[in-house]
């Protein structure tokens, strides 16, 4: 049985900082991507309301979450991205079928 999950992030930036929250969130693609347990991370922005981004993320397993959210990067991210995120919120999520 699997115990992999997926995850919905919303960062809505503040006005006047899309760009500068683009910029920081693609920085986490890459290193991301490359961690254990790592099966998605992928950015998209909202059409209707282009400060709002979202990362759809799929992980092994909760450790494998818990170890990025500890990451270098993603440490620096949350330095970096206090002034210009907004609204931020996470949602794991459960496949049923």
């Amino acid at each position: 049985m699997s115990t992999a999950f997926n995850v919905i992030a919303t960062l809505i930036a503040k006005p006047g900082q899309q760009a500068a929250l683009e910029t920081l969130l693609r920085g986490l693609l890459e290193p991301t991507r490359l961690e254990a347990g790592c099966e998605q991370y992928d950015l998209h922005q909202d059409l209707q309301h282009p400060e709002t981004f979202y990362m759809l993320e799929r992980w092994s397993d909760a450790a494998a979450l818990a170890d990025h959210d500890q990451s270098a990067h993603v440490q620096s991210f949350r330095v970096q991205a206090a002034d210009v995120i907004e609204h931020f919120e996470l949602k794991r999520l459960q496949f049923l079928a």
